[in-house]
């Protein structure tokens, strides 16, 4: 099945998987819950799912040799959330950053390294401190909200990873999730 994005852009076919999926997720959105329980409950749903056969199409699952590739599955036409899959080759990575809201992720195949950070301020100036090092593997999700959700993922395994991700925003309008783009500390370039 093909669905339309909010821009009128016609989506990657998606399976009845992921049909339910973007279903559940839409009942949740529409409790109008805070960004936390909203991210919580859609974890919930999307758990179950991840390194089953048949989530994904063999389109969906194609990686690109320059970087990590997004494939928009789903973005809701009132722009409340949006389900993509990423790809990720052998060595790829996202920059620092955070988003522009909610997001859940899991991990469908392979595994993500991802370090988080937290961000600093004496009143003058702000900066990253590492706040911690996680491998997510096949099953694992986060889920999170801003403040408080800055990262830089990578693909850091021998094989392709992909995971799945959920945004409380039209991604397919705003091209990305990401919200903030920050410089690397220090000590880790």
């Amino acid at each position: 099945m093909t669905t339309s994005t909010a821009s009128g852009a016609v989506a990657a076919r998606t399976t009845e998987r992921i049909e339910a999926l973007v279903a559940g997720v839409r009942e949740v959105v529409r409790r109008g819950l805070p960004p936390e329980s909203t991210a919580h409950l859609v974890a919930e749903l999307l758990a179950p799912l991840l390194g089953r056969a048949g989530l994904l199409t063999a389109e969906q699952c194609e990686g690109d040799p320059e970087r990590y590739r997004q494939h928009v599955l789903h973005s809701e036409p009132d722009g409340s959330f949006s389900l993509v899959a990423l790809v990720w080759l052998p060595g790829q990575s996202t920059s620092v950053h955070d988003h522009v809201s909610w997001c859940v992720t899991g991990v469908h195949e392979g595994q993500e390294h991802e370090r988080r950070y937290r961000l600093l301020t004496d009143g003058r100036t702000s900066w990253l401190a590492r706040a911690g090092d996680v491998v997510n593997g096949v099953g694992e999700v986060a889920a999170f909200a801003p403040p408080g959700d800055i990262h830089r993922v990578r693909n850091g395994g021998p094989g392709k990873a992909i995971s799945l991700h959920v945004y409380g925003a039209d991604v397919a309008r705003l091209g990305s999730s990401i919200r903030r783009v920050y410089q690397v500390p220090e000590g880790e370039r």
